[in-house]
């Protein structure tokens, strides 16, 4: 077995572009499926991150009809009396985090203007959605209830301001009323094409107050219960009051949507795992390709061998000695090349970042890795099996006499 190996490294040095041309299919097919996996499970992460903040104990109201009651002219609605009705009528609740959507707005300050969402929220908000501010402070109680008119501000919109390094205690003007930065807060991405990085949060008093009496809310609703035992009896109960405020028939569809986070997170991750097997499959048929190509090299490195294997034959090598032979030659070129493979489809996949709207960053599971070289050695054991065997069956004298 050893001297088998030997022999094989032997070969691949002596005939190094063969090797190279008979890996390339391979090396091509592991660096695809490798990036398509590190891409996707990228993308995996990042959206689970999102939801960690409220971890098992979380619970999301938001507005949602089906399209066919959209079409049929259904709006979907939270509104800020369903919000005071949860504070006051849910008991053992750690926190509840309300996300009152302003829409996009133009933020003026000195000559630059952009527009940008604005959405008044309170200070558990930074706990939630898992942001940190990298300069000044986050939202904090006495903003909320004095109604203080302060903003923390994405990095977004430092940059297209021209705010510069430190834009404390600067005035952005927005929907006609002047706010105090107080905070900038670190660098989120992008996720599914939205920048995470633009927004402005400004306290949720102020935000109402803004908002005034305006027909429709575009709020969500974040909460933590004191216990993940407490999630169902909870959602069920919310559901319940909700539908009261919303005067909705019985029949009637609810017109909001309660979820805990944990089934948000698994419904996306399930998505995304989907996406992960179809897309690494399709690309693994390449792998096929690299194979053919392996053994359409090997037959010829037969052909040209065959000498070689009279010599052996002639020195006392069974058939089962030069079928070990060639199969471990063609399992290591194939193996080396998904080695290969894997290096560049990780580098594919890290200099991907940033380019693709919704990826932040490159994350290759171990699975995928061993399941790609897995595979390419399993291409190399079964493209090899028939040059190896046509080399096991050559007579020793026909052998000897070829040309």
């Amino acid at each position: 077995m050893l001297e088998a190996f030997r022999a094989a490294f032997r070969t691949l040095r002596q005939h190094l572009l063969r090797s190279l041309l008979t890996t390339l299919g391979i090396i091509i097919g592991v660096m695809a499926v490798v990036a398509v996996v590190s891409l996707i499970q990228g993308l995996s992460q990042t959206v689970l991150a999102q939801f960690r903040g409220l971890g098992a104990n979380g619970l999301f109201v938001y507005p949602h009809v089906t399209e066919h009651e959209y079409l049929e002219g259904e709006k979907p609605v939270v509104t800020r009396r369903d919000l005071l009705t949860i504070e006051h009528r849910i008991p053992h609740l750690r926190s509840i985090t309300p996300e009152l959507r302003l829409g996009d707005v133009t933020a003026r300050e000195d000559t630059f203007t952009t527009l940008v969402p604005l959405t008044g929220t309170t200070p558990s908000y930074a706990r939630t959605q898992g942001v940190t501010p990298v300069v000044g402070r986050f939202l904090v109680p006495s903003d909320i209830v004095t109604r203080r008119r302060v903003v923390v501000i994405g990095t977004s919109l430092v940059r297209n301001l021209h705010l510069g390094r430190n834009p404390l205690g600067r005035y952005l003007t927005m929907d006609g009323e002047a706010f105090k930065i107080v905070g900038v807060l670190a660098r989120r991405g992008t996720l599914f094409g939205q920048n995470l990085d633009n927004l402005a949060l400004v306290p949720y008093t102020v935000a109402a107050a803004i908002a005034g009496a305006r027909a429709r809310d575009d709020l969500v609703i974040a909460l933590n219960v004191a216990r993940p035992t407490e999630l169902a009896g909870t959602a069920a109960r919310i559901r319940v009051l909700l539908r009261r405020n919303h005067h909705l028939r019985p029949g009637q569809h609810d017109n909001f949507r309660v979820v805990d986070a944990a089934q948000i997170a698994r419904k996306v991750n399930g998505l995304l795992d989907t996406f992960t097997y179809i897309l690494g499959g399709i690309v693994a048929i390449s792998l096929l390709v690299g194979g053919v190509g392996i053994m359409n090299i090997m037959l010829v490195s037969v052909t040209e061998r065959t000498r070689e294997i009279g010599i052996l034959k002639s020195l006392g090598a069974t058939r089962q000695d030069i079928l070990l032979q060639f199969l471990i030659e063609a399992i290591v070129v194939s193996l080396l090349g998904g080695i290969v493979g894997v290096v560049l489809g990780v580098l594919l996949g890290e200099a991907s970042r940033g380019l693709i709207p919704g990826f932040d960053r490159a994350y290759v599971p171990l699975w995928s890795v061993a399941l790609a070289l897995g595979f390419s050695t399993a291409v190399g054991l079964l493209f090899g099996i028939a040059p190896a065997a046509k080399a096991a069956r050559l007579d020793p004298l026909e052998a000897l006499r070829y040309e």
